[in-house]
């Protein structure tokens, strides 16, 4: 999800949920819907002024200098603290990541930490953002779970950095494959993120042939729906872009939280970059709408 760059396509595979208009309700100890926003735009955009003002507020939003490459400096600090002080709707702050690239487990591992340490290791010793997005993410194990190990080191690395800065902080890590990932990537003991995003793609993939019927998948079993692997839901995030409208945007929530999503965003923005402009129906509409679902 690299600004300006990618989009992950997905192969189709498997039929089309039914949508409904209706927000769906959970049952009883099923976590509900939240929205997580990629923000790839400069300290004061309108976008991220919006984010401020929305409400709720979103309950994750990736914050974006030159791809992970570029210094998290001073003015985008004071913007990350100014979006971690707002309220969502369970309550909480909102939950600022850095964003890094990994090039599908090619990009050097020391590379990909000295970007995490623009984020986490800063002049003033404070903790300005609560973890990682880490996008460009293989979806296959790799020989000998190379790939998945890759990825573990990645996060162990950000827990031992957050962890040594700020006992306290629960640390957030998210793997952006784009589309189902294999399910090693979710092993008890191995497990490379708290959340992943699995699917990332437009509308019409989404509600189309796009969706390849799971967030994860084995040899095995296929693709299926990866419940099993997450007891908190919030395992799985979906992104759609391309969206048409708000009553799409409705479909698009609740199609996400009948595939076991736990986050979601929707927006009309498109490609190059789907994630530089707010949507046209505005924060507060998705997140509120959101808020119901479950």
């Amino acid at each position: 999800m690299r600004a300006g760059v990618r989009a992950m396509t997905a192969v189709a595979a498997g039929a089309v949920l039914a949508l409904g208009a209706a927000a769906p309700q959970a049952s009883a100890g099923t976590r509900g819907l939240e929205v997580a926003v990629p923000a790839y735009v400069y300290p004061g955009d309108a976008m991220v002024t919006g984010l401020q003002a929305a409400t709720p507020a979103a309950s994750i939003v990736v914050l974006n200098p030159n791809n992970g490459d570029n210094p998290f400096d001073a003015s985008w600090q004071a913007q990350a603290d100014a979006l971690r002080a707002r309220t969502t709707a369970t309550g909480g702050h909102t939950k600022v990541l850095g964003y890094v690239h990994t090039e599908w487990a090619t990009r050097s591992p020391a590379a990909v930490k000295a970007s995490i340490d623009n984020y986490l290791k800063t002049a003033d010793g404070k903790l300005h953002v609560d973890g990682i997005f880490v996008d460009t993410v293989s979806r296959d194990c790799g020989t000998g779970n190379s790939a998945r190990d890759y990825y573990l080191d990645l996060r162990q690395y950000v827990q031992e950095t957050v962890s040594a800065i700020d006992p306290s902080v629960q640390e957030l890590v998210v793997d952006n494959p784009g589309t189902a990932i294999a399910d090693c990537f979710l092993e008890p003991g191995h497990r490379t993120a708290d959340t992943f995003v699995t699917f990332e793609n437009t509308y019409a993939q989404y509600t189309g042939g796009g969706w390849l019927g799971g967030n994860v998948f084995n040899s095995t079993a296929g693709y299926y729906s990866g419940a099993s692997l997450d007891p908190s839901g919030t395992a799985f995030w979906h992104l759609v872009h391309g969206v048409p409208g708000a009553t799409e945007m409705h479909t698009a929530l609740n199609t996400a939280f009948t595939r076991g999503a736990g986050y979601v965003y929707a927006t009309d923005d498109t490609l190059p970059n789907p994630w530089d402009k707010a949507p046209s129906w505005g924060f507060s509409a998705e997140t509120g709408y959101a808020a119901q679902i479950g």
